[in-house]
């Protein structure tokens, strides 16, 4: 009896990495981003090259437990912070995957937070120190935003 079933993804034969490898590959990169660090430095500080960092965070290479646990010494969080916000599909879905591309089941609010511009704006208000400020930082976004919403429902998001 011959098997022609495809491999699962992120095993050996398989061209399509793991959706959970992809995530923690995400989620090393929204963290690097955030703390304004290239791929380069955060590379130099694990021992490895910016290319393998690259690597990592497209999920094309699997990060290993001591790795990973290099990396959140580095970058200042837990090792479960790569493991949080995992779709449910991928977590309902595992050790198995259905779809072609691990993005394919991440809703686009998740996408958001790896928009460079969404990114910028964290890191720049991560910066304010005075919480008065803070909150009307975000009241003031609050209602651009609502405005927006209320006003211009079928207005498409600006290219980034």
């Amino acid at each position: 009896m011959t098997h022609n079933k495809r491999p699962l993804p992120g095993t050996r034969g398989s061209d399509i990495a793991h959706p959970v490898d992809v995530h923690v590959g995400q989620r090393v990169k929204l963290r690097r981003t955030l703390l304004g660090m290239t791929q380069g430095k955060l590379g130099e500080s694990i021992g490895l090259t910016f290319q393998q960092i690259q690597k990592y965070e497209r999920g094309a290479n699997r990060v290993s437990a001591s790795k990973l646990w290099q990396l959140g010494n580095v970058m200042d969080v837990p090792v479960s912070f790569f493991f949080q916000d995992m779709p449910p599909s991928v977590r309902e879905a595992f050790p198995g995957y259905q779809g072609e591309t691990a993005e394919s089941d991440i809703p686009e609010e998740h996408l958001t937070l790896h928009r460079r511009q969404t990114l910028e704006l964290v890191r720049t208000f991560s910066k304010l120190t005075d919480p008065v400020i803070r909150k009307r930082v975000i009241d003031v976004v609050r209602a651009i935003a609502e405005s927006e919403t209320v006003n211009a429902p079928n207005m498409p998001l600006a290219a980034e």
